[in-house]
């Protein structure tokens, strides 16, 4: 497997923590109405919290947590019957409300409603191994035909931030390009590509909640795939890059138990309308968060498609970041060969790539150090990755090496 050639000592570490982070993680509903295949949570029908257990959540947010949107997930929070509400809820507190979403339910008439009652964002999450009618089998390139449909329709409202998730299975690992090159072609339109890598139950262990064993397949996510469990962010960015030389990640975040980890790599891309012209490097992020904090108090996450809009502003900046710089010189290039487009605006893009849960060789649980999407349990903050184990168990599950099992052999089962 390829993987890319990156030192985490020369990237800019994200400065996001648990009580001062760019992203809250609120789940109004554990209802959905398709099922993924990589999805971790359970669908739970009738499970939506009342608009004052949602107020209780966010007061909960804003007592522990800095932060500068929420992201309103699920189960699919478009099922809640309030969505509206509650995007109005995190308005009202100066957030940015980010509606996290299958898509299936979303209609031109909700999303403008939506609008209004403040939304600054959403995040479609397709990928070709989710149950969804119409689309049940379709490649991910097919499925770039459904991507620009919720994008046209998030454009023509305008005004909010588009994102696009996917989950990388084995199977659709050679396909992520596919996915850039068709947001290459929309740098209007979409701001933000998310792929995260498949997880599911490592049958190298056995797990307990305290000290008793437990059966993980009550867990949606158990094992039985033949998918690989494996998949990390530098094979994933290794594909982008073949196929997208001018790609290049900038910053990231390292795992619990393991520094040199790339948990959450971030690339910002500049592209002016007909490619992905250079990246943006570590010095320039890490003067954007840095200096965010510095006048607002918290970290920038979501911005507006209209400021993503005017990468050409940034150019100056190359004095300082060698990544613009290597922009601008490829921009002035081109230039030279057709001056009439320099009129046109250069587009920011935002590619993170998501490694999730990694087991160490004992048992540990390598998580995201620092992050974002951490939700509320019984009144404290918890992993929203790991929420099914709250929910079923009553408690964290802790993992023990099972005899003769291989590393290998685990790495490749689910």
């Amino acid at each position: 497997m390829a993987q890319l050639d990156l030192d985490h000592r020369k990237l800019y570490r994200l400065p996001w923590n648990l009580t001062d982070n760019v992203i809250a993680w609120l789940e109004p509903t554990k209802q959905c109405n398709i099922a993924c295949d990589g999805c971790y949570s359970a669908n739970r029908p009738g499970s939506h919290k009342s608009l004052d257990q949602i107020r209780a959540d966010l007061d909960l947010f804003e007592r522990y947590r800095k932060t500068d949107a929420v992201s309103i997930a699920g189960g699919d929070p478009l099922t809640h019957p309030q969505i509206e509400e509650v995007v109005r809820l995190v308005a009202r507190r100066g957030l940015k409300p980010v509606v996290n979403t299958n898509g299936f339910a979303m209609t031109p008439e909700l999303l403008h409603k939506l609008k209004a009652a403040g939304l600054r964002g959403v995040t479609f999450h397709v990928d070709s191994l989710q149950n969804r009618p119409r689309w049940k089998g379709k490649t991910e390139v097919e499925l770039n035909e459904l991507r620009q449909h919720f994008a046209d329709m998030t454009a023509e409202v305008g005004g909010i931030s588009c994102t696009f998730n996917a989950t990388v299975y084995e199977a659709t690992l050679p396909l992520v390009p596919e996915v850039v090159a068709w947001a290459e072609k929309n740098p209007a339109k979409v701001q933000v590509l998310v792929f995260i890598a498949f997880r599911t139950e490592d049958t190298r262990f056995d797990y307990y909640a305290g000290e008793e064993k437990v059966e993980t397949r009550k867990l949606v996510y158990h094992g039985g795939r033949p998918d690989r469990i494996d998949i990390g962010s530098r094979e994933i960015a290794a594909a982008i890059a073949a196929r997208f030389p001018n790609y290049a990640p900038s910053a990231y975040l390292n795992g619990t138990e393991s520094p040199d980890s790339l948990k959450w790599l971030l690339s910002l891309v500049v592209n002016d309308g007909e490619e992905i012209l250079g990246s943006v490097g570590p010095r320039f992020v890490e003067l954007s968060q840095v200096t965010h904090h510095l006048v607002h108090g918290h970290y920038l996450g979501y911005v507006d498609p209209q400021v993503m809009g005017c990468a050409k502003a940034l150019l100056p900046l190359g004095l300082l970041d060698p990544g613009l710089r290597e922009v601008a010189r490829r921009w002035l290039g081109k230039l030279g060969r057709r001056p009439w487009r320099a009129a046109r605006p250069l587009y920011l893009q935002s590619i993170m790539v998501i490694q999730p849960i990694d087991m160490t060789a004992d048992g540990r649980t390598s998580m995201c150090d620092g992050c974002p999407d951490m939700t509320v349990h019984h009144g404290e903050l918890v992993w929203s990755c790991r929420l099914e184990e709250q929910l079923l168990f009553g408690s964290w599950l802790r993992a023990r090496p099972r005899p003769g099992e291989s590393a290998a052999e685990g790495a490749r089962k689910s």
